[in-house]
């Protein structure tokens, strides 16, 4: 029984938009969907990156806002497709969300107060800031790469994050339209390219707790995936270090994203700000 989420009119601000970056995940999809509470998002935007399931059809059954990738273009290019296609839908506060359940839906509300009460431009799903990670199923490998990841990323970053690898995320709409992520990774490593540029560009990130699920629909990396993340994860810290040091200067951490785009596409992803935006 497939059942269409309420979500708040259209006249409402400001205007939350949920991105889906989906890959097979049919079993999983309508039941994230329903778990998201009713009357706070205005529009769910899904985006298939060639699956091999029914995750298009049951997206189109649900009302979703469906986007089709002609090929796999990988995690992160298809985080990049959601970012762009919310900001064209005025976003102005966006929530990435698997669809596998993995992470808890109902939790939507809470991932983005810190940003509609201008305390943050970012906030991370942190599995591991209550302390239940491994009771949550977490391999206990992966809680050790997990914890010693963000303990470099926080010496190269400057920051105090429990966990700097999870995928539910919420960003406000001047950090995806100021951050340069169309330069970052189309594989998992563009989560901790953004992390970076946050930091780059001054903006605000916080966290908020959720709970750990692991099962057999939810998806994951493997331990070889996992290593080459992991490799790809610690040059991220390292270029953002030697950048901080002014020993080094790299694109994603000085331009702009306006200043990476073509002129004919700033005024659908920025919107009213595009008028704001000189040539550089």
């Amino acid at each position: 029984m497939f059942t269409s989420q309420p979500q708040i009119g259209p006249g409402d601000q400001p205007k939350v938009i949920v991105v889906m970056p989906a890959y097979n995940a049919a079993r999983t999809l309508e039941q994230t969907y329903a778990d998201i509470p009713a009357g706070v998002v205005n529009k769910v935007i899904l985006v298939d990156d060639v699956s091999q399931d029914e995750t298009v059809e049951i997206a189109r059954m649900l009302n979703l806002k469906v986007i089709v990738h002609i090929q796999n273009r990988g995690y992160g290019g298809n985080q990049k497709t959601c970012y762009i296609e919310a900001l064209k839908d005025g976003a102005d506060v966006v929530v990435m969300l698997h669809p596998d359940n993995q992470y808890d839906a109902t939790l939507v509300p809470q991932m983005i107060a810190p940003i509609l009460e201008g305390r943050a431009d970012m906030v991370l799903g942190s599995r591991l800031l209550g302390g239940g990670a491994l009771k949550g199923g977490m391999p206990i490998w992966k809680f050790v790469s997990n914890r010693f990841l963000t303990i470099c990323e926080n010496f190269a970053l400057q920051t105090h994050l429990s966990e700097a690898h999870t995928g539910f995320r919420a960003y406000s709409r001047k950090l995806l339209q100021t951050i340069p992520f169309l330069l970052n990774s189309d594989d998992f490593v563009f989560d901790s390219q953004v992390i970076a540029e946050a930091r780059a560009f001054g903006f605000r990130i916080t966290e908020i707790s959720v709970p750990t699920r692991y099962f057999k629909e939810a998806s994951s990396v493997n331990f070889r995936r996992s290593v080459t993340y992991g490799l790809a994860t610690l040059g991220v810290a390292r270029r953002y270090y030697l950048w901080r040091k002014g020993w080094r200067r790299y694109p994603q951490f000085n331009r702009r994203l306006d200043q990476i785009i073509s002129r004919y596409h700033l005024a659908d992803i920025l919107g009213e700000e595009a008028s704001n935006v000189r040539p550089s």
